[in-house]
């Protein structure tokens, strides 16, 4: 059995630099100067992508900034004209169509992202390369390349990046960690979660403005070509913009949107935040036969070379969960009992199994479970602008955003193609057939 992967962010970037794997233009770009925070400077923020999350963060941010005084929104930007205004209307501040004109300011120190995840990374890598700290919205990226060089331009310019996964603030995670880290529960065997939904109307099916579009005046215009960036060219079609969670263009389905809650806590349970070395994804689109390309039901199983798999299940056709939990060999750690990722909660429960009921007595004073309490919490926003000022590592921080993005990916992927896939984490890149240092595992 091999020993747990313990790839540190020294070995991470010589790793990706040996493989010889080149970083795209913008990746690759000498990082501009950054502004120097004073004791007293007001955190200087701008937002890219005011939507429904967009607005919800630049609502949380305004209130930072009324009650604490530490943070100052001076810009927005939003390529459709009525967000943009709403936005801009919230913050007092400078509003743009074209976040390149945001980024272009000097007087920033960071920027939040909260656009559809196919301009995460590019917006991402910018702002890092023009010396501002990133709070990106999950998922991380589109794809595990470009998540891949998201985490070596926050390492390589030194940027603070946080990854939008609110619930990594909690603190079930972090009392797991601890657990884990004094041997609570023994070797790792296997973690298991879930994200369910259920709606008359289908998941993602957000209402439509049908007055906007590219051809809309005043309020209604949408710069549908600068939406699109990245991805393929097509003509304006008002389902992919407002409901673009259902397109592989732009979006995962449920392993990008809602999955990504459930392994970044996972990565951070387990301590050392590691790289799966297989994984596949399996579901399909069962109930809700409209526009979508995403499965409505979607299954997630991960291997990791420390020896222990993650499952992962999901549907948004039917709102019953699993109880998110960590098993080891010598106890289990249930951090979700109701299997609900999202939010806090009172405390974790820690059982032994049979063979270890004397050591756990030993350690808890009884044989049967202990119940550990959890603590509050600074929020993530608050998390993320402390650290912009005195340059800790935020909470869900670029490389094990990577790690966890790595999971998410390759399942959409197995999926779409129809097999396992691999990844070898010392050329970083997925593979279609067992890596070298996995070959202890593939024979057992």
């Amino acid at each position: 059995m091999l020993k747990k992967s313990n790839i540190t962010r020294r070995h991470f970037m010589k790793s990706a630099i040996s493989a010889g794997v080149a970083l795209s233009a913008a990746a690759s770009a000498k990082a501009g100067p950054a502004r120097i925070l004073g004791a007293n400077d007001r955190i200087q923020v701008g937002l890219i992508g005011v939507g429904g999350r967009g607005r919800y963060l630049l609502r949380e941010v305004l209130s930072i900034q009324e009650n604490t005084g530490m943070v100052k929104v001076l810009a927005v930007s939003d390529v459709y004209e009525k967000r943009k205004k709403i936005a801009q209307d919230l913050c007092k501040g400078e509003a743009y169509l074209d976040y390149r004109e945001l980024l272009a300011r000097d007087d920033l120190d960071a920027v939040i992202i909260a656009t559809p995840d196919h301009w995460h990374a590019r917006m991402a890598i910018e702002a890092m390369n023009k010396g501002k700290d990133v709070y990106l919205e999950k998922p991380m990226t589109h794809t595990v390349e470009e998540a891949r060089q998201v985490a070596e331009t926050a390492e390589k310019n030194q940027r603070v990046l946080q990854v939008g996964s609110q619930t990594t603030s909690s603190d079930q995670w972090w009392r797991a960690r601890k657990v884990i880290e004094e041997g609570g529960i023994g070797q790792l065997i296997m973690s298991q979660g879930s994200y369910h939904r259920n709606s008359t109307e289908g998941e993602w099916n957000w209402p439509i403005d049908v007055e906007a579009g590219p051809n809309g005046t005043g309020e209604n215009h949408i710069d549908w070509k600068m939406w699109l960036g990245p991805a393929p060219e097509r003509p304006y079609d008002a389902d992919r913009f407002f409901r673009f969670r259902k397109y592989w263009d732009y979006s995962g389905g449920i392993a990008t949107d809602l999955f990504y809650h459930v392994m970044a806590p996972l990565n951070i349970c387990w301590g050392q935040a590691q790289f799966p070395y297989r994984v596949n994804g399996n579901g399909g689109i069962y109930v809700f036969k409209d526009e979508r390309e995403v499965p409505d039901t979607f299954t997630l199983t991960a291997d990791y070379a420390g020896g222990h798999t993650v499952c992962l299940s999901s549907s948004m056709a039917n709102d019953t969960h699993i109880p998110g939990l960590i098993r080891g060999h010598e106890g289990t750690i249930i951090m979700v009992p109701d299997g609900q990722f999202e939010g806090r909660v009172d405390y974790i429960t820690v059982a032994p199994q049979k063979m270890a009921k004397d050591k756990f007595r030993a350690k808890y004073g009884n044989g049967i479970e202990v119940k550990l309490e959890c603590e509050k919490r600074e929020s993530h926003m608050m998390n993320f602008l402390n650290c912009v000022r005195n340059r800790q590592k935020p909470v869900l921080d670029a490389l094990t955003g990577y790690k966890a993005q790595v999971a998410i990916s390759l399942s959409v992927q197995s999926y779409r193609e129809g097999r396992v896939l691999y990844f070898d984490e010392v050329t970083q890149k997925v593979v279609d057939k067992p890596p070298k240092p996995a070959k202890a595992i593939t024979k057992a």
